[in-house]
């Protein structure tokens, strides 16, 4: 385990706090959670290899059912009569057999028991060929892959009503506010956009022994706590993590988020997050994502290079986030070491400035994490 850093003594920088962390840190073992509850979530294995959709060829437009051959050269200045009367089928139906095309309603008339085709189609033509939607013996979900709306189709169309995931459980105690403030708030809505399951917010108070009885009232993978991190006389964070459990580090070299602390209490990990919005959402990117990654067993997202539309200017010796907008073809930079909530609001994506840097000048090509779509212009 790596020695303690006490917050009054140099900031830890965030590799070291981060390294403890992660230090000897397993993924979560898989569960099996119901589709509703699926979304968000990451697969834990590749999926069982599933039949085609559709199983058969279907029809994809209402209409009439047809041996594409049967209809060659018909037309309206042509029209071919039917021997019998043609077969309608609806939209999703299986084709009759021998059939390889759907003709358009309005192609076919009727004069009493007469029928005739006044047009002709071509193999496929009107139909959803068997495993045009999903080829047999491809697996729904690969290991790793986080669960989106479209998977939740394709298992309930094979008849699949559970997935394997692994899903960090995480508790979120409420320090600073004690009763479920916006900060505690921000960070639960956020820790389950990632795939967490967050039991409810905790109150607690702000004195070290209601703090460390709240270390160990339940089971977690993650304990998260909001608030009482700083140097105010009321907090205590820190002291009651130091007496329940190993601190790895108070005063990290993140900005914002440096009065971040994170420990291990037992077998869980803790990250104590600053109080302001603000600076618990910084320390939740930097520190607490990677750990939820690791967790689920889910690899870091691939950033979007681009260059920046003005230069951004970083303080040497800490790790700065820093918020970005796209802006034509680059990023155009909106906060960095602080995140208001403006800038968190109009942000599309976000970086790591590493605390060697003193910053990147204009046109220089960065990757950023995305933190929303943007919207089409």
């Amino acid at each position: 385990m790596l020695e303690p850093h006490a917050a009054a003594g140099a900031l830890t920088p965030l590799e070291t706090a981060l390294a403890g962390l992660l230090e000897g840190l397993a993924p979560v073992e898989p569960e099996l959670v119901s589709l509703a509850d699926a979304v968000g979530c990451v697969a834990s294995d590749r999926q069982e290899e599933l039949p085609p959709l559709p199983p058969a060829n279907r029809a994809e437009i209402d209409g009439w059912a047809f041996r594409s051959l049967d209809l060659t050269g018909s037309s309206a200045f042509s029209p071919l009569p039917l021997a019998a009367p043609p077969v309608w089928v609806e939209a999703g139906e299986t084709l009759p057999e021998g059939c390889d095309c759907v003709l358009d309603p309005s192609l076919v008339e009727r004069a009493g028991a007469h029928w005739q085709a006044i047009g002709e189609a071509a193999p496929g033509q009107g139909v959803r060929r068997a495993g045009e939607d999903f080829a047999a013996g491809r697996p729904l979900l690969e290991a790793g892959r986080r669960i989106a709306a479209i998977d939740l189709l394709l298992a309930r169309s094979h008849g699949v009503d559970a997935l394997s995931v692994r899903r960090p459980v995480v508790r979120i105690v409420d320090v600073a506010s004690g009763a479920g403030g916006p900060t505690a708030q921000l960070v639960l809505d956020w820790l389950s956009s990632q795939g967490a399951y967050c039991l409810p917010v905790e109150p607690c108070d702000r004195d070290a022994p209601s703090i460390a009885k709240a270390l160990r009232s339940g089971e977690a993978d993650l304990v998260v706590l909001v608030g009482g991190t700083g140097a105010g006389k009321s907090d205590e964070t820190a002291q009651a993590l130091a007496a329940d459990g190993t601190l790895i580090a108070h005063g990290i070299a993140l900005s914002p988020g440096q009065t971040t602390a994170v420990a291990r209490a037992g077998k869980r990990l803790v990250v104590a997050l600053p109080g302001l919005p603000g600076q618990a959402f910084g320390a939740c990117l930097a520190l607490v994502d990677p750990v939820l990654r690791r967790l689920s067993a889910i690899a870091a997202p691939r950033p979007l290079a681009l260059p920046l539309a003005r230069k951004i200017t970083s303080t040497v010796g800490m790790a700065e986030v820093a918020l970005v907008r796209r802006h034509d073809d680059g990023w155009m930079p909106l906060a960095v070491g602080d995140l208001p909530l403006g800038a968190l609001s109009a942000a599309d994506a976000w970086l790591l400035v590493p605390a060697a840097s003193e910053g990147h000048s204009a046109g220089s090509v960065v990757g950023a994490f995305r933190l929303r779509e943007k919207a089409l212009a």
